[in-house]
């Protein structure tokens, strides 16, 4: 067992012999620079090994003739090389000779050798004598046998004389009980170069920002808390601590700071951090280098990253590769990532084969995933099979997917049951559903209250909804005061909001907000701006928009461009274009084309276009039959 923590080496602890170590004796500070120049020089890694045996027969020439010192340290160096039998007797004779550097090396080697009461026999000796490595040592050995007062008082001693692993057991200890003085120990240890005191302080400092925000502080506190967990993330992932590496190139990439992220995510994952080699392709992939994304995902997913092995699948996937991606998926739902059932779910799905995604949409939506029980219910819905797919749908919209609420919303609506169906848009549109937001937004116009439509229409237009922008373009301009037809030689007026949300919606396609648009240039007296949205409207299918077209060119002199848009609006049902063919054969002298346009008219409306339709038609008869 290594009692001296992370990564440390006898030689790094401190257990041997240092000057602190040592009670006042006579000849302590010779002893305590020959053992600090054998601890150098066992730490040297370019000393050659001649120079090494060498140093070793020295000691032991000295030893046998009973240099106290030189026993100690040459069972030190015993104890390092791993030659137990060879440094217990070293030790054995300078920890009788009353050397405490010995007695904490040889509890060290008890400990080794499996007896642990003993070596904290021998421990207590140092410690007591005033050696912080030993009282280190005597602590852990306490906790492990579950004396906690026995263990924090001898780690406590051994913080208190500067003992950096003595610190950071201490603040171990007292934060697994949950002592508020944790973190002063914990700092203390980071603040001497404890890599993974630094990266555990920085954790703390980050959960502590985090429920500074959460709070909704204003005073600095949370921000101040940040800044500090990413100084000690930075020590840490300096000093080689690749969680910490990991972490703070999460901090940066949030941030933005893609450049310095992707270094640390790189530090990280050549230290072996599979999320960080992850991460790091995703920062390639949204880069463009999809390549070297897939070398990083590939190496992350080979130690286990579910993460990388979705990823690797998504982008098999989108090669056409289905049976590579179906491979990774399924490697990712082995390292226990529900995506990979989700994704082989979706990957079925698009595939036709619908028995199998719904297998795998319920292996994923019975582990929790969200999304995969509202892609069950909806493959349920779409099966026919609605009161299967209710269940799932609230599941789903139970753990927060806006999705389903907004397809449960759908669900209830179609059953009638409008009430229902409201709070479930309610609840999508406040987690920022844009056809949610819409939804609401309508209904809210059909109560009466316009002053919440316009803030649900506002979110909706405002996400990208052509139809939300459309509606909350008409609600303004049902409150705008009446405007003058443009008359020639005025100035154009500048457009209005409701305008500016017709533009925004005809822009996306909204045939309607495309005749409104046109309808308003037309008033301003634009009629080259209005020919071209009207005839992108009428091109797309809307007869308001092809029966407008025929106006406005007609007006300018077109009339036989004008009938063939009236011909295509009368077709798609319009009784005015009807009306207007009429006319226009009529005046031609084409009176049984005239009469059959009439008795269109007749049929399609509204009441003033028939009554109108029905007295040409009645003349064009007339004359006709005389």
């Amino acid at each position: 067992m290594d009692v001296m923590g992370d990564k440390a080496t006898l030689l790094e602890t401190g257990r041997f012999a240092q000057p602190s170590g040592f009670a006042p004796s006579s000849g302590s500070v010779q002893a305590a620079a020959v053992v600090q120049a054998a601890a150098a020089l066992a730490q040297s890694s370019d000393r050659d090994e001649t120079g090494e045996a060498a140093e070793e027969a020295r000691r032991r020439l000295a030893a046998e003739a009973g240099d106290v010192e030189a026993m100690s340290v040459l069972g030190a160096m015993l104890l390092r090389r791993g030659d137990l039998d060879g440094a217990e007797p070293q030790l054995r004779a300078a920890t009788v000779a009353g050397d405490r550097a010995a007695a904490n090396n040889l509890g060290v080697l008890l400990h080794q050798r499996g007896y642990p009461d003993e070596a904290a026999g021998w421990w207590r000796i140092a410690a007591v004598a005033g050696s912080a490595a030993a009282a280190h040592a005597l602590g852990r050995h306490h906790r492990e046998r579950g004396d906690e007062p026995a263990a924090e008082y001898w780690l406590r001693q051994s913080a208190e004389q500067g003992h950096v692993l003595g610190a950071y057991a201490l603040a171990d200890l007292l934060e697994h009980r949950g002592d508020g003085g944790a973190e002063q120990w914990m700092r203390a240890a980071a603040e001497r170069g404890h890599r993974e005191a630094a990266y555990r302080l920085a954790r703390a400092l980050d959960r502590a920002a985090g429920s500074e925000g959460d709070a909704g502080s204003d005073n600095g506190v949370g921000a101040g808390a940040a800044a500090d967990a990413e100084q000690w993330y930075r020590q840490a992932a300096a000093r080689g601590h690749r969680r910490a590496a990991l972490q703070l190139g999460a901090i940066l990439e949030k941030r933005g700071d893609l450049k310095e992220a992707g270094r640390w995510y790189l530090t990280s994952a050549k230290d072996g951090e599979a999320r960080a080699a992850c991460a790091l392709g995703f920062l390639l992939r949204d880069a463009g280098d999809t390549e070297s994304a897939a070398v990083w995902w590939l190496r992350a997913a080979q130690e286990g990253d579910g993460n990388a092995a979705n990823a690797l699948g998504a982008l098999h996937a989108e090669r056409g590769e289905t049976q590579t991606a179906e491979r990774w998926y399924r490697a990712a739902m082995d390292a226990g990532d529900d995506n990979g059932a989700y994704n082989l779910g979706l990957l079925c799905a698009e595939q036709g084969r619908t028995g199998q995604a719904e297998q795998w949409y319920r292996r994923a939506a019975y582990a929790g995933h969200r999304e995969a029980a509202n892609a069950l219910a909806v493959l349920l819905l779409q099966g026919g099979d609605a009161a299967g797919a209710e269940p799932w749908f609230s599941k789903a919209a139970e753990a927060g997917s806006v999705d389903a609420a907004f397809n449960l919303g759908i669900l209830y609506s179609g059953r009638g049951e409008d009430g229902v169906a409201l709070r479930c848009y309610e609840r999508a549109a406040a987690a920022g559903h844009t056809e949610a937001a819409l939804q609401v937004g309508m209904a809210r116009l059909r109560e009466g209250d316009e002053r919440d439509a316009e803030r649900h229409l506002r979110c909706a237009a405002g996400a990208g909804s052509a139809e939300a922008a459309f509606r909350l373009a008409a609600l303004l301009d049902a409150r705008r005061p009446a405007v003058s037809e443009h008359g020639l030689g005025e100035s154009v007026h500048e457009k209005t909001e409701c305008e500016e949300w017709y533009e925004r919606a005809a822009s996306q396609g909204h045939r309607r907000a495309q005749v409104r648009v046109g309808m308003l240039a037309a008033a301003r007296g634009d009629v080259v701006e209005a020919a071209r949205w009207y005839r992108e409207a009428a091109e797309a299918g809307s007869r308001n928009g092809a029966f407008n077209l025929g106006l406005l060119l007609a007006r300018e002199g077109s009339e036989p461009e004008a009938a063939v848009w009236w011909t295509r609006a009368a077709d798609a049902g319009h009784g005015r274009a009807a009306l207007r063919l009429a006319l226009v054969y009529a005046r031609r002298g084409e009176l049984a084309e005239g009469q059959r346009w009439a008795e269109r008219a007749v049929n399609l409306g509204p009441a003033e276009v028939s009554e109108r339709a029905e007295r040409l038609r009645d003349a064009l008869r007339s004359e006709l039959s005389a």
